[in-house]
């Protein structure tokens, strides 16, 4: 067969996604932070986009008439003042009181009085030290050589965030080309250190560390971790007492200090910091109506400015390649506007939506949420679901029941055995928090027990659905829940 070169035409039809395209499905899904660093970096990034500053404090402020150029002349300018170093109101006048440290020594003058009571400069660190910091910081102060100092800082960076080592003596050992005894003395160095149980391999010796701090290592508490802990678990008091030959009494005051130690050491010198919700929507119920009301405090308000417009319509002799610069720009900055007005737009629609179909549970609370799925706001609203899905990412509304993620409102349906209005699984997790917090602690339900009440009202859950919703609950199983036998 002859290979040869060959014309031919095709007709089909593609998807083709525009830049302009992208960057209105990127807003669409992004946070209320995030949007405000994208407006933020586009600012930067395109001169012809501009903070719009016409409206302070709720007034539209007049623009500053236009002067012929020898009406400007007669305006006076306001200047600037010269600072005179040397008069009255100046350095002499200036409080230096005000600039003390608090580390400056004690026989400096201080005056006492309400500064006193004004938080310390280290209060207002950027950055919180971390466990790592913190035992280095110990590490710098002990008296360890510079080998034995290696060896600390590479046990340090073993542990995790709840403060246990991950790494056996013999792996850091190798990786110190050190003696295991070596490692061993400056782990027990580091054990000694503060936070109490910190560099332990498990919770059960970070436990036994913390009693022996107590110097209660000898003592009844002591015997229960080492020997009874697997009781412990299951609060089986009266079988801890019968293998310790101790009294009830005696176990349930150790079982005490047990309870008062730190399980996750680390944990206090966390350096994660927490991450606060600001709403993107509130809800709020004026005259027996629900109001819907976009949250646009903090959003720039960006406009085009008015100079390069200028230049465009007045300047004929700019070069073209800057024309067609600025005529970019501006098609970009338009753009922009115009899809955060549609993002605000499509939010706003969506919650409605919402309000419409969950309108019991912004009456009666989550118990009354009923089963939701994307493509039902979809259908309502006339959109896509995937629209509808980047729309309730990461967006939060406050309600009168509290503040929800946007997707808490879509939730699967349960069906009745007798026909009837579904449930929602959430109103169906709410239901088992309620149980468990209704029933006898001498008999706790079983998730079987828990099945069995749903099913007298016609809810038909599997013992394992039971169990699911109760561990996505943080509820623990009813053995662990059980009472403490104390006779």
């Amino acid at each position: 067969m002859a290979l040869e070169l060959r014309q031919s035409l095709k007709l089909a039809q593609q998807l083709v996604m525009t830049p302009q395209l992208q960057q209105a499905i990127k807003l669409l899904q992004l946070s209320r932070l995030e949007l405000v660093d994208t407006i933020q970096q586009e600012v930067e990034q395109n001169p012809v986009l501009e903070d719009d500053i016409s409206t302070l404090n709720g007034e539209a402020v007049p623009p500053a008439p236009d002067l012929a150029p020898d009406q400007a002349e007669a305006v006076p300018t306001e200047r600037t003042s010269e600072v005179n170093m040397e008069s009255s109101s100046s350095i002499n006048d200036i409080d230096w009181s005000d600039y003390a440290n608090e580390y400056e020594p004690i026989s400096s003058y201080r005056p006492r009085g309400d500064s006193e009571e004004m938080p310390s400069r280290l209060d207002i660190l950027s950055e919180k030290p971390n466990l790592q910091a913190h035992l280095r910081w110990q590490i710098a102060l002990a008296d360890l050589t510079d080998d034995e100092k290696d060896i600390a800082d590479n046990i340090i960076g073993n542990l995790n965030r709840e403060g246990f080592l991950e790494a056996e003596v013999d792996e850091i050992a190798e990786q110190c080309h050190c003696d295991t005894d070596d490692v061993q003395y400056v782990l027990e160095v580091i054990q000694e250190m503060d936070p109490a149980g910190v560099a332990a391999r498990n919770v059960q010796e970070s436990l036994l560390l913390q009693l022996e701090r107590l110097e209660l290592s000898d003592n009844l508490p002591a015997e229960i971790i080492k020997e009874h802990l697997h009781l412990l678990e299951t609060k089986n008091y009266v079988a801890i007492a019968r293998a310790a030959h101790r009294s009830v009494d005696d176990v349930v005051a150790a079982v005490s200090v047990i309870v008062g130690l730190d399980p996750h050491p680390g944990w206090a010198y966390s350096d994660e910091e927490p991450h606060y919700i600001t709403p993107d929507v509130t809800v709020q119920k004026v005259d027996g109506e629900y109001v819907i009301l976009l949250n646009d405090d903090g959003l720039p308000k960006l406009k085009i400015s008015s100079y390069y417009r200028e230049i465009l319509k007045k300047q004929a002799n700019t070069p073209a390649a800057t024309r067609e610069y600025i005529q970019d720009k501006m098609r970009s900055a338009a753009w922009l506007i115009k899809s955060i007005q549609q993002r605000q737009r499509t939010i706003y629609r969506v919650m409605e939506s919402i309000l419409k179909f969950q309108y019991d549970f912004f009456e009666n609370g989550v118990a009354h949420l009923k089963p939701l799925v994307l493509r039902d706001v979809a259908e309502d609203i006339s959109m896509h679901e995937s629209t509808i899905s980047r729309v309730t990412s990461n967006k939060y509304v406050h309600t009168p029941q509290g503040t929800f993620e946007l997707k808490y409102f879509f939730t699967s349906a349960i069906a009745r055995t007798g026909g009837g209005d579904a449930l929602s699984s959430e109103s169906i997790r709410q239901r088992i928090r309620q149980i468990v917090q209704a029933e006898n602690p001498d008999k706790p339900l079983s998730d079987k027990a828990i099945a069995d009440i749903f099913a007298k009202d016609g809810i038909k859950l599997a013992r394992r659905t039971v169990a699911k919703y109760r561990e996505q609950l943080g509820i623990l199983s009813s053995k662990f829940r059980k009472k403490p036998k104390l006779k």
